[in-house]
């Protein structure tokens, strides 16, 4: 009697693996030559860092004056980098943090590369604040830190210092959990290590790990802590973000919807970048088994669901002004959509709202050309709208003499793609020395979830399996 099966779910990995298998396949891009694609991208992005490092120090010596500010507009591109950068960090320690609680096994695949963007995007949010303090080297008055200038401590009242503390712990736990995740793996390289400097170096990293049950125990031990602890840190590190505008009394930034809002579209923004990386190390790293198009469907659904979240938050905060009876609330946001920023406003709009509403198609959600360019669309899209909340809402205030319209300079825009040469020349390096995927979470789900159960001797090969017919017997 033959048995009949259903596959319930579509596999996660493809390709028939075996554990040899996906330890071969990720750890190649580690263990070989640089690739021509990999060099050409990262001399581009050691370029393009070292003219933003010259700007950023010519910001710094002649004072921030060279940027579009004046009296009325205050803050600008600086804080809308800002805000953009955090926002983008948030998918990583959703993913790591949030779908490891709830069991999710397509997170297995992407989560190294996000958590490792999370890293790296929180450091160029950092550079911001460093830049638009204008005198960095007083970066560390922020802190509350023992003085000898008598009682001067810094104001506990300001979100600003919420800022500090914020992201400072956001960076650090992410960390932590990024480093966690990468010990196994380390340790995998550590033993195919062929010269004596790698097997140090990975080695030393590696801490020791033996790959006990034991350790494997406190492994998960950990890694369970350290999601309980990020998980907060997901909600609360872009509601305080959004609490530097919305605990102020500026029309446009006095609302109390900011902080989930905020959460939403940083979740929304961080999703799409990560589309974006991991699309591409699929293709260069030869990883279509591992990354597949559930995992991209996947990660449309959340854009989806964050971008639709998104945009009733736009028509709320319309309503809201309306239905206030504040004749200030109302003039700011009419002024976003016909003043002389309509054209960011409505830029946003169509990024954010309309265009992720294509995914509700199942062809454009599982086409990686369509994730590819509606994902860059939506990271467009968040763009204009920390402009259009941070410039809209203070170039017109409560005095119409006042009133001033702000246009970045060369400075605006060589320091904002500083921060662009720094996240990339970051990320090739880790691309290149890392496993961009986690071989030890892929192998928990290889027979859950493979498409086809592995072989009885899984430690063999696939080219060994080919060779010898007694491998290929499919399990019954």
């Amino acid at each position: 009697m033959s048995h009949v099966t259903s596959a319930v779910r579509t596999p996660l990995v493809t390709g028939g693996k075996t554990y040899a298998d996906v330890t071969e396949d990720i750890s190649r891009q580690v263990e070989g030559k640089p690739t021509r694609e990999w060099t050409i991208a990262f001399t581009i992005s050691v370029i393009v860092l070292l003219y933003g490092t010259a700007c950023v120090f010519w910001t710094w010596w002649e004072g921030l004056g060279v940027w579009g500010l004046n009296k009325t507009v205050g803050w600008a591109w600086d804080i809308t980098n800002f805000v953009w950068w955090v926002g983008i960090g948030h998918a990583g320690t959703l993913i790591s943090a949030i779908l490891l609680l709830f069991r999710q096994k397509w997170r297995t695949a992407v989560n190294r590369a996000a958590e490792a963007m999370t890293i790296f995007a929180v450091l160029c949010a950092a550079s911001f604040i460093l830049m638009h303090m204008g005198r960095p080297w007083l970066a560390y008055w922020a802190l509350p830190l023992p003085n000898t200038f008598g009682s001067l401590w810094v104001n506990f009242k300001s979100p600003l210092v919420w800022d500090v503390f914020a992201i400072s712990t956001y960076f650090t736990v992410s960390l932590v959990f990024w480093y966690m995740g990468l010990i196994p793996d380390l340790a995998t390289i550590r033993d195919r290590a062929r010269s004596k400097v790698s097997r140090y170096i990975y080695g030393a990293f590696a801490m020791g790990w033996n790959g006990s049950a034991k350790t494997w125990a406190r492994y998960e031990y950990m890694s369970l802590i350290l999601a309980g602890l990020s998980t907060p840190l997901v909600l609360s590190v872009h509601t305080i973000v959004s609490m530097d505008f919305a605990t102020s009394v500026i029309p446009g930034w006095h609302t109390t919807i900011f902080p989930p809002y905020f959460v939403a579209g940083a979740i929304f923004s961080g999703f799409a970048m990560v589309q974006n990386l991991v699309l591409i190390i699929r293709v260069v790293f030869k990883l279509e088994d591992y990354i597949t198009i559930e995992h991209i469907e996947s990660m449309n659904k959340v854009i989806t669901l964050t971008g639709s979240i998104v945009g009733v938050a736009y028509l709320t905060e319309f309503f809201i002004a309306w239905y206030s009876g504040v004749e200030f609330e109302s003039y700011a946001f009419i002024n976003r959509a016909t003043g002389p920023y309509w054209w960011a406003y409505w830029a946003m709009m169509t990024c954010n709202v309309i265009t992720p509403q294509l995914f509700w198609s199942r062809a454009i959600r599982r086409s990686i050309v369509w994730t590819f360019v509606l994902s860059v669309i939506v990271n467009i899209g968040m763009w204009f709208e920390r402009f259009v909340i941070i410039v809209t809402s203070l170039h017109r205030d409560y005095l119409p003499s006042s009133w001033a319209m702000f246009h970045p300079t060369l400075f605006d825009i060589s320091d904002y793609i500083f921060s662009f040469g720094f996240f990339f020349t970051l990320f090739l390096l880790f691309a290149k020395f890392l496993p961009v995927v986690n071989m030890a979470e892929v192998k928990t789900i290889i027979k859950s979830s493979s498409e086809k159960l592995p072989v009885s001797v899984s430690g063999v090969a696939k080219g060994e399996r080919v060779a010898n017919p007694t491998f290929n017997k499919d399990v019954e």
